[in-house]
C-alpha cells in the first residue's frame, strides 16, 4: 500500500510527480492512498514511493493534463485517485481522451466544469471594498468559493487590478496584492473584510437604472447569480424589491402610449441617465493611482446613439483642466482631420482609455507619461460601460494605448492599421495613429505625410459605417 501525502488542496505538480512514478512501475489505483496531510509535502507509506528512473517516461494527451489542472482544485476527496485511474488507461490506451462516452473520463470532465464554472462565478462576484490602513487605502473582498481556485485565480485579479493594493479573503486561503507581489495567507472569517463601502450607493443606483423588467427571468438570474453570493454583492439588497415590482412595471411599460414620432426613442432616455449615473460615479474613481495627482476625471462624450465610437490615450494637460476629451492640440488636429474626411464629428462619441492625465511635472509644466497595462486595465471597468451604453456600429482606436484597451492584448499598430476587427458584442473595431502621434513628428514633409493618411483613415471608417447602417 502506498501512501501519498501532497502539499496542498490544489498540488498538481506533486500528484503529477507522484503519479507518473507510481504508473511506471504499474501500480493499481487501489493500492494507493491519496491525502493532503501534515506530512510537509514528504511523500510516505507503507512502500516507499518508486525512484525515479532516468530516461523513463510516458506520453498522454495535452488534454489530459489540461483536464487534471482543473479537476483537482475540485473539492472532492477522490479527485486524485480518480485522476491516477484515468493515467493509468490512457497509458494503454492514449485514445481512451476521444471516448466522451467513458464513464470515468465523463466524471472528471464534471469536476473540471464544476471548477472552471467556479472560477467564472469568483471572478464574476468578488466585491472589492476600500479600506484604510496605515500606507494608504486596500480594497477587501470576501468569497466563498466552491473548489480549491483561489491560487489559481490569483493570476487573473493580479493583471485585472495591477495597480490596486487588494485582498481576497476565503475560508480557506488568502491572496493579497501589494502593487508588485502576490503573498497568500491562512483563511479567515467574512469580519476581516468591510462590510460597505461608500461607493456602492452609487452602484446600487446605477444596477436599479438598467434593471429592465421586461427582459427579466428569474430562474435564469437565479442560475448564473446564486443566493449564495448575494450577502457579498452590494447590488443583491435589491433584487427582492426589483423581482417583486417587476411585473407591475411591465404592464405599465406595455400601457404607456408611444412617443410622438419626433420624440428621442426611450433607450436614449434611459441611457442618458444611466450614462449621467456612471459618469458621476468615475468621477470618484479610485481604481488606479493616477486619481491622486489628476485635476478631475475625464469622461467620454458624445451622442449616446452615436455609430462611431473613438477612444483615445488619455487626457492631456487641456482636457484634464477642462475635464472634456479631445479639447488640447491633438484634439484640434483630430477635428480637422474628421472634417477633411467628411465625417460629422457631432455624430461621434469620444472618449479615452484611460480617464485620468499621467503626467511628470517639471517645473511648471505638466509632461505627458504614457499609461502602463496596469492602468489602461483599471480603466476598462469605465470604457465598457461607455461602449454599453452607445452600442456603436465601429470602435476606433486611435493609438497602441487604446487599442490595448479595446482589445484586451498589445498590438501593433502597423500591422493591425487599416483592416476591420470582429469585437464580442457586434461591434466592429479598427485601429489607426493618435493624432498626438502626427504633432510630434519633427519632421515637416513626415507630419504632412502621416496626417494625410490619418485622414485616408478616417475617411475609410466614415465610409464603412455608412455601409453598416
Amino acid at each position: 500500500m502506498y501512501r501519498i501525502a501532497l502539499t496542498a488542496p490544489d498540488d498538481f505538480d506533486g500528484w503529477r510527480s507522484a503519479a507518473r512514478r507510481l504508473a511506471m512501475k504499474g501500480v493499481d489505483p487501489a493500492d494507493i492512498v491519496w491525502q493532503v496531510g501534515d506530512a510537509g509535502g514528504d511523500l510516505f507509506g507503507d512502500a516507499p514511493l518508486p525512484p525515479e528512473r532516468p530516461g523513463a517516461a510516458f506520453s498522454v494527451p495535452r488534454a489530459f493534463v489540461d483536464l487534471a489542472q482543473s479537476a483537482i482544485l475540485h473539492s472532492d476527496p477522490e479527485r486524485f485517485a480518480l485522476l491516477y485511474a484515468l493515467l493509468r488507461r490512457l497509458r494503454d490506451r492514449p485514445g481512451r481522451m476521444e471516448d466522451k462516452a467513458d464513464p470515468l473520463l465523463r466524471r472528471v470532465d464534471m469536476l473540471a466544469k464544476a471548477v472552471r464554472r467556479d472560477i467564472h462565478k469568483m471572478r464574476a462576484f468578488v466585491r472589492f471594498r476600500a479600506l484604510e490602513d496605515n500606507i494608504g487605502l486596500r480594497f477587501v473582498a470576501w468569497f466563498e468559493p466552491d473548489h480549491h481556485i483561489v491560487r489559481a485565480n490569483a493570476g487573473f485579479f493580479m493583471r485585472r487590478f495591477a495597480s490596486m493594493r487588494w485582498s481576497i479573503l476565503t475560508p480557506a486561503a488568502s491572496i493579497h496584492w501589494d502593487g508588485d507581489v502576490l503573498t497568500e495567507g491562512p483563511g479567515t472569517s467574512r469580519a476581516g473584510a468591510p462590510a460597505d463601502d461608500p461607493v456602492e450607493e452609487m452602484w446600487k443606483g446605477y444596477y436599479a437604472a438598467i434593471f429592465n423588467p421586461a427582459r427579466l427571468k428569474t430562474g435564469a438570474m437565479l442560475s448564473e447569480m446564486p443566493r449564495k453570493y448575494w450577502r457579498n454583492l452590494p447590488e443583491a439588497a435589491l433584487i427582492p424589491d426589483l423581482i417583486a415590482g417587476a411585473q407591475a412595471r411591465e404592464a405599465a411599460m406595455i400601457a404607456t402610449p408611444p412617443l410622438p414620432e419626433k420624440a428621442p426613442p426611450k433607450r436614449q432616455g434611459n441611457a442618458a441617465a444611466v450614462w449621467a449615473a456612471v459618469r458621476s460615479e468615475a468621477k470618484t474613481c479610485t481604481r488606479c493611482p493616477l486619481h491622486r495627482d489628476a485635476t478631475q476625471t475625464v469622461f467620454g462624450e458624445g451622442p449616446l446613439d452615436a455609430p462611431l465610437f473613438f477612444i483615445g490615450e488619455q487626457p492631456g494637460d487641456q482636457e484634464d483642466l477642462a475635464g472634456r476629451p479631445f479639447v488640447g492640440p491633438a484634439g484640434q488636429l483630430f477635428d480637422r482631420s474628421l472634417a477633411a474626411a467628411g465625417v460629422d464629428r457631432s455624430r461621434a462619441y469620444v472618449t479615452n482609455a484611460v480617464k485620468h492625465f499621467k503626467f511628470e511635472r517639471r517645473g511648471k509644466r505638466r509632461l505627458h507619461q504614457s499609461p502602463d497595462a496596469g492602468e489602461i486595465e483599471a480603466c476598462r471597468w469605465w470604457l465598457n460601460q461607455e461602449i454599453d451604453l452607445v452600442r456603436p456600429r465601429i470602435i476606433v482606436a486611435l493609438g497602441a494605448s487604446a487599442a490595448r484597451a479595446m482589445l484586451g492584448k498589445a498590438v501593433t499598430i502597423s500591422r493591425t492599421r487599416g483592416e476591420a476587427i470582429a469585437l464580442d458584442g457586434g461591434a466592429e473595431g479598427w485601429v489607426t495613429v493618435h493624432p498626438s502621434y502626427v504633432l510630434r513628428l519633427p519632421d515637416e514633409g513626415r507630419r504632412a505625410e502621416e496626417q494625410a493618411r490619418f485622414i485616408e483613415d478616417l475617411r475609410a471608417i466614415g465610409e464603412r459605417v455608412k455601409t453598416l447602417a
